[in-house]
């Protein structure tokens, strides 16, 4: 029995500071040693205004909705964003107090309602898996612009204070992947319903791999080897390389616009990612409004981690326009 235990207890696979994954398939997350932890939404946040709650959208997926201080005018509305979270598609959590704090922010600023997405993580999912969670999400969300829906998990925020002409989705990291994935789809399908398109997509160092010196050798890389389907393990996948051979061609992103944000000292995804792909972009002949901001001096998702410097200030108001964009 004892030996039983110990080879349970064997570790198989690990990305240091990441994850640890044991011989019996359990899985370890290293959250406590980068200052992570669950926090409870909050009707008024005393910096902001900001209001927070949980809702519950399906059996595996939910979200933390967040409303602006301003919304005694009914008839005014308010622009919709989508916000997925970034983990390397196997960490993280929309309601972690890093994107607490900064989902408040980033609502105060854009006047936005946002709905952040708590959605299913690998290696436990696979990551079709996650894109069907945060498509899920997506139509929730857009279901509401309908006169005719009700639902017993309709929720008033979007009903009432909703803007569906102004429905912008960003995501950080895995999350600015699951924002590309998302805005293929919804070009290949005409938007999300017969009722709301995607206005914008931010992605913001987004966790996307192409060949380059040494990319094998990231732990970006090593990572998706250990997460990926059996048959889309390395560059060759369009999961998470946007200029794969089988990949769909980038005309056919489903937004009216979108933004690029790379770090040029991201230790995960290399600038030069983010360059092959505007590249990538223009060639395709795609008709939206594009944009490429490279921050300087910074790191991987550096606004997270310190979203009241100025330049992660600046990058929220850049956001917060394109998000008000009618």
């Amino acid at each position: 029995m004892g030996n039983s235990n110990d080879n349970n207890n064997e570790v198989v696979t690990e990305i240091a500071s990441w994850y640890k994954i044991y011989k019996d398939s359990r899985v370890e997350r290293l959250y406590e040693r980068n200052g992570l932890a669950y926090v409870p939404p909050s009707l008024d946040d005393p910096q902001t205004g900001v209001s927070s709650k949980d809702v519950t959208i399906s059996q595996h997926v939910s979200a933390r909705l967040y409303l602006p201080k301003n919304t005694i005018n009914i008839t005014k509305k308010h622009p919709i964003l989508v916000y997925y979270h970034g983990g390397a598609l196997v960490l993280g959590s929309a309601f972690f107090n890093a994107y607490q704090r900064y989902l408040n922010i980033l609502v105060s600023e854009s006047n936005a309602i946002a709905i952040s997405v708590e959605y299913r993580l690998a290696p436990e999912h696979d990551v079709p898996t996650i894109y069907k969670d945060c498509w899920t999400a997506l139509q929730w969300v857009a279901s509401h612009a309908s006169e005719f829906f009700t639902s017993a998990n309709e929720d008033p925020w979007l009903k009432n204070y909703g803007d569906f002409g102004r429905l912008s989705i960003i995501g950080d990291s895995a999350g600015g992947n699951i924002v590309y994935h998302m805005t293929m789809r919804a070009g290949r399908e005409g938007g999300i319903n017969e009722n709301v398109a995607i206005n914008g997509s931010i992605l913001v160092c987004p966790y996307l791999l192409v060949p380059l010196e040494n990319i094998e050798q990231g732990v970006s890389y090593q990572n998706w080897i250990i997460i990926s389907p059996p048959l889309e393990g390395g560059l060759h996948s369009p999961m998470v390389n946007p200029l794969a051979e089988k990949a769909p061609c980038l005309s056919g992103l489903g937004c009216s616009r979108m933004l690029l944000c790379m770090a040029e000292k991201d230790e995960y995804i290399p600038r030069e990612i983010g360059i092959q792909f505007i590249e990538g972009m223009k060639k395709s002949g795609w008709k939206g409004d594009l944009e490429f901001i490279e921050i300087e001096d910074e790191g991987h998702c550096f606004q997270l981690a310190n979203p009241e410097i100025e330049k992660s200030r600046n990058l929220i108001k850049r956001f917060a326009s394109i998000i008000q964009i009618k």
